[in-house]
């Protein structure tokens, strides 16, 4: 099977590294223009510097602080009314980790606007050219949590499960339109992101990293962490007209990890 995204542009956030860098060089490599997010310039740079370019690309970047809400949307505004995207993955970096006794009210609205609103407005400001287009594809990178909920990581089952749900109504709204809406749920992927937690966890049980980690890949059947080219193989195949009749879905990517049938 082959997949070519020649002609299409590709909005990717998160994208200086892990999951989201994966992406954006996937899709580079199959042929779409990339316009990376985040919040680094120099790093956006950096990855910009090595998307591919065989089928004349144009590759371009957004500097966004996906914590800076209404800065952000400013900025997210401003590049859609001059510019259009057929592919949109929504990736961000995840809450702080903590318990229901260690957040406020406050995290909670933090957490909604990092995980869910600048989403929803992305998503928004990107559907008219997917309807004129007749062809669109929203991808949202999240997280296992939404099925099976982590005690350390309440921010994010909460705010990740209702950007699922929104997503679910999402597409069906747009199906006519022939615009897809997926999402992938994140199992244990050898990123910065989940050694960072795993620091975290460390400290708390008083363990090794290494102690940690072991424990984190045993309890895997596949008995090793995911690895981001792997993730972007599947957002890849779901940007791409193999995928044209696959949506409104919740894709478990985790090694075998969650227990539940459904």
């Amino acid at each position: 099977m082959k997949i070519s995204l020649i002609g299409k542009t590709a909005m990717v956030g998160g994208s200086t590294s892990g999951i989201g860098k994966a992406i954006a060089i996937a899709l580079a490599d199959c042929g779409a223009h990339v316009i990376l997010v985040a919040r680094n310039e120099e790093k956006l740079k950096a990855v910009q510097d090595i998307l591919d370019t065989t089928h004349g690309q144009q590759h371009d970047h957004l500097v966004v602080d996906f914590s800076l809400f209404d800065q952000a949307k400013e900025r997210i505004a401003a590049f859609f009314s001059g510019r259009k995207v057929d592919i949109l993955v929504n990736n961000t970096n995840g809450p702080s980790a903590g318990g229901i006794k260690e957040k406020a009210a406050e995290d909670y609205q933090q957490a909604f606007e990092l995980l869910f609103q600048y989403a929803v407005y992305t998503t928004l400001q990107a559907l008219p050219h997917m309807e004129a287009n007749q062809f669109g594809r929203i991808i949202n990178v999240s997280s296992m949590t939404v099925k099976e909920p982590q005690d350390t990581l309440v921010l994010s089952n909460t705010m990740r499960t209702a950007l699922v749900s929104w997503s679910k109504s999402l597409s069906r709204a747009v199906a006519a339109h022939q615009i897809t809406v997926n999402t992938v749920l994140t199992g244990y992927f050898d990123t910065d992101r989940l050694n960072s937690l795993m620091e975290m966890q460390a400290g708390k049980m008083q363990l090794s990293f290494e102690e940690v980690k072991a424990k984190r890949i045993d309890a895997i059947p596949m008995k090793r962490l995911g690895k981001p080219e792997e993730y972007a193989s599947l957002v890849t195949f779901l940007a791409s007209d193999h995928a044209a009749y696959l949506t409104g879905t919740a894709i478990q990517l985790d090694g075998g990890l969650m227990t539940g049938m459904l």
